[in-house]
């Protein structure tokens, strides 16, 4: 249980020397890419598996209900208050803050047709469980690449620093404080939105403290 006591990204081959550059490493970029891909898998599968919403989402419905928006755009103002609170926390964008929404987007109207839809719950959970799994995945390689967190990801490292807690209570801190507010505004909580909050912190904490063994090139916190 070592990974839950992650702090940091940490730097590896593919990690960028700062995050706001014009000219990233290739390697840095390959790297985002990729692990962009893979969190949209993620997500999708998540999506599929029809067991809850995310618990930004649940907030935006929230919003949306209380204040007359479609569900659309009270998802861009969740994502730019998101963003505003980056400033305190002093946190870099970059090429992939604005990649996260791109190829994210871009897998889920690609993937989202192909994927099995079951009838059976416990699959359905399953798939959920897999999709929160290959999620953090995605996020510790796109992460370390260091070219610009998305804008819950830029939230979340932004709230460590400041706190100095791990990355994984951070994480499930921040998924929870949504879930809470969403649902007191009227936004619909299911299993895989529960899901979800509690366990995509440990799955990109443990991701990192993976290829951070398989890599050997920094030193945990």
């Amino acid at each position: 249980m070592k990974f839950l006591s992650v702090k940091q990204v940490p730097k590896l081959f593919w990690s960028a020397p700062k995050p706001l550059t014009f000219r990233p490493p290739m390697v840095s970029f390959a790297f985002l890419v990729i692990g962009l891909f893979i969190f949209g898998i993620g997500e999708a599968l998540i999506v599929a598996a029809a067991v809850g919403v995310s618990p930004w989402t649940v907030l935006a419905q929230g919003l949306a209900r209380n204040l007359g928006w479609d569900l659309g755009f009270s998802t861009l103002v969740v994502s730019a208050c998101v963003l505003i609170c980056w400033m305190p926390l002093r946190q870099s964008p970059g090429i992939g803050t604005i990649l996260n929404a791109v190829i994210i987007a871009l897998v889920f109207s690609f993937l989202l047709p192909y994927l099995p839809v079951f009838n059976d719950v416990a699959a359905r959970v399953v798939q959920a469980i897999v999709g929160v799994l290959i999620t953090g995945f995605g996020g510790a390689i796109y992460l370390i690449a260091n070219l610009g967190p998305g804008p819950r990801d830029g939230l979340m490292t932004g709230l460590q620093a400041v706190t100095d807690l791990p990355i994984a209570w951070v994480r499930s801190g921040i998924e929870l404080g949504a879930i809470g507010l969403g649902w007191l505004l009227g936004g619909d909580v299911g299993f895989g939105t529960i899901l979800f909050a509690l366990g995509i912190g440990p799955s990109i904490a443990l991701s990192m403290y993976g290829l951070t063994i398989v890599f050997a090139k920094t030193r945990l916190n």
